[in-house]
């Protein structure tokens, strides 16, 4: 079992990394959340890893975060989902908006997902809901404003990490306060006045 590699970025793909460690290329089956959180080509880092070992394939698979690849495990366990949905699942939406939808069962929210289709969100929360709470150290907040606008969250969460806040939790903070399509300084206000640190 490979548990992690640590490699120079050869390429990024669509959920594919191509990772050189020490002159060996290894292929990686990875979300659109960790492509996007990697370095750029040229730069070393280190990627947690699960190995699919079938009859006919054996396939790599990379996380930029444990919390990530705990949640890929509890996917897998799900009737119906492999790893390669497990991965389409984790493209879908942010690590905490994802875990969010399953704890609230928010077929809505899960369904805008490709490829998941109803039965098996139901079935995805149903299996998983009592089994996950929200990320440690992120907030507790297991709702959120549906009208919201996602480049200010983004530029909100950007922009509280740079102050020291770990991503998750600033994500977080920027979602929650994401109210009536706010814009990146309201929700950066909103967010600092409610930050316990």
């Amino acid at each position: 079992m490979i548990s992690f590699l640590v490699g120079i970025v050869d390429e990024k793909r669509d959920n594919i990394l191509y990772l050189d460690v020490n002159g060996v290329g290894f292929q990686l089956n990875v979300s659109n959340n960790t492509l996007a959180s990697l370095p750029l080509q040229g730069s070393t880092c280190k990627v947690l890893t699960y190995m699919a070992v079938r009859e006919d394939d054996i396939s790599l698979y990379g996380f930029s975060s444990e919390e990530e690849r705990n949640l890929f495990y509890q996917l897998i366990n799900v009737s119906g989902i492999g790893p390669k949905m497990a991965i389409q699942i984790l493209s879908g939406l942010n690590l905490s908006d994802l875990i969010v939808a399953i704890i609230n069962a928010d077929y809505k929210l899960l369904s805008k997902v490709k490829g998941l289709g109803k039965k098996t969100a139901e079935r995805l929360c149903l299996e998983l809901k009592d089994k996950l709470s929200p990320i440690p150290g992120s907030m507790m907040q297991t709702s959120f404003d549906n009208n919201f606008d996602e480049d200010a969250v983004q530029m909100a969460t950007d922009t509280l990490i740079s102050l020291g806040i770990n991503k998750n939790e600033a994500y977080m903070l920027a979602r929650s306060n994401a109210v009536n399509d706010a814009s990146a300084e309201e929700i950066i206000s909103k967010a600092l006045r409610g930050y316990k640190g």
